[in-house]
């Protein structure tokens, strides 16, 4: 009965236990994923649940990708956020074996001689990790919920670089396809020209500067089809495909430009509320305050443990059984606790400023992206409104003055040249505006910004002398 007595803390404690959530915690991030990108992300376990996820993206793939498609594929496929989900079940494993109870802790002493025996048994527990238990519990659930938002992050992380990936994709084949189209309308010319070198119409030096042209334009084309094959590949990285599933198809040009942009009202507001990383350093304070509450509260006991001991002594014919208790603390006689106290109040205010930080950068990164977004969709509209339907006025007039005698060749190539470089020129511009939407989107929902990857340049042909 005593020993039972000594046990009914350790058994209560055990009736409170934690279990393990049905989905691992994906709640969080499946929320997340289709609040912000209208997609679900899918935690694949075992070899069925990989052969589905494997058929649904070759299902997406089996037509052009949109930049949405693209995202859903990377959700089935890529195995980097596989793992980001795995660290979460790892976390969640933590934060169940923190709602045990102690473990008990059994010695069996021994002695005996000729004429006696000593038997001493003893169950002992950690009463300080006990009483502390629904703290320590609760510490391991702001972990755990940290741990969630972190999946969270890193599923948005990966939509967003994978929208960055695939404009830059698209963006390149629509240059390759822009100077595939050049070259085979300057391609006309050269022969052309060729063929009034050989009648003696025309001379070395217009002859020269067109087949430079053409040569220019083939070089172009070169490095416009290298530069595909690299944005593809990125692309194809990040949707975590490989075998036959890398043939995929992307659509030929960029999706029209929008008619109005989107409204600046209340961007920072919604940033602030719906950031992941804002909420990450929001559950970071709140784990850090419950941690700096337990530390005050158990600043002077390192250890206490309670022990249920049972002592069997034998003497010859008389056997005596002895019932009791021990208690065993340790007393810091060098660290009262002032270093651990002191280390916990600056870890938590360490933890507020850095969740002020993060609301003063969230609003800084919300108004820089869309000012990159304004001013990106004016310059595309720019190039798209006015420059693109100029020079090609000025290609036609050019071509009919050069038919009616009056203008060189070389006049007909320079503004050939003109209109080529202005039409790639918007094709980037067009790019970097859809660039700069995905990044403010993912400013609002704290994806992080674009980082540092160098921006694909412009391509360019040199001008001939």
């Amino acid at each position: 009965m005593t020993r039972a007595l000594y046990l009914s803390p350790l058994l209560l404690a055990l009736a409170g236990c934690v279990g393990f959530s049905p989905d691992g915690g994906m709640d969080l991030v499946r929320t997340s994923a289709l609040t912000q990108e209208h997609a679900e992300p899918a935690r694949i376990g075992g070899e069925d649940a990989e052969t589905s996820a494997s058929e649904r993206a070759r299902a997406l793939l089996r037509r052009p990708l949109t930049a949405d498609t693209a995202v859903r594929v990377a959700f089935l496929r890529n195995k980097g956020l596989q793992a980001a989900y795995n660290d979460l079940g790892i976390s969640e494993a933590k934060y169940v074996a923190a709602s045990l109870p102690p473990h008990l802790s059994i010695s069996l002493l021994d002695i005996r001689n000729d004429v006696s025996l000593d038997i001493e048994r003893r169950l002992a527990a950690d009463v300080l990790a006990l009483a502390t238990l629904p703290a320590r519990e609760e510490i391991a659930q702001a972990g755990w919920r940290s741990a969630r938002l972190e999946a969270a992050a890193a599923t948005l992380k990966l939509a967003a670089d994978v929208r960055r990936q695939y404009w830059r994709a698209v963006a390149s084949r629509a240059v390759t396809r822009y100077f595939t189209e050049a070259r085979a309308a300057t391609e006309t010319i050269a022969d052309l020209a060729r063929k009034l070198g050989e009648t003696g119409a025309l001379n070395k030096l217009d002859q020269s500067r067109e087949f430079a042209f053409y040569a220019e334009l083939s070089a172009d084309l070169a490095r416009a089809r290298t530069q595909e094959k690299v944005e593809k590949e990125r692309l194809t990285r990040l949707l975590g495909l490989w075998g036959p599933d890398i043939d995929y198809a992307l659509p030929a040009n960029l999706p029209p430009l929008p008619n109005r942009a989107r409204a600046a009202a209340a961007l920072e507001t919604t940033a602030l509320a719906g950031r992941v990383d804002v909420a990450m350093a929001r559950a970071d304070l709140d784990r850090v305050a419950k941690e700096y509450g337990l530390t005050r509260a158990s600043r002077y006991i390192n250890a206490l443990e309670l022990a249920a001991a049972e002592n069997v002594t034998q003497s010859g014919p008389v056997k005596e059984r002895l019932d009791g208790i021990e208690l065993r603390l340790e007393i810091p006689l060098f660290d009262w606790g002032e270093a651990r106290s002191r280390e916990a109040q600056e870890t938590y205010m360490r933890a507020a400023n850095r969740l002020a930080e993060k609301g003063v950068n969230a609003r800084s990164e919300v108004r820089e992206a869309y000012t990159a977004y304004r001013g990106a969709l004016d310059v595309a509209r720019l190039y798209q409104g006015k420059v693109l339907p100029l020079r090609q006025l000025i290609q036609d007039n050019s071509l009919l003055h050069y038919n009616g005698m009056l203008a060189d060749l070389f006049v007909l190539l320079q503004d050939g040249r003109a209109r080529i470089l202005s039409n790639i020129a918007a094709i980037d511009a067009h790019r970097d505006f859809l660039l700069a939407g995905a990044d403010l989107h993912a400013a609002l929902n704290g994806a992080g910004m674009a980082g540092s990857d160098t921006k694909p340049t412009a391509m360019s042909t040199s001008p001939t002398n």
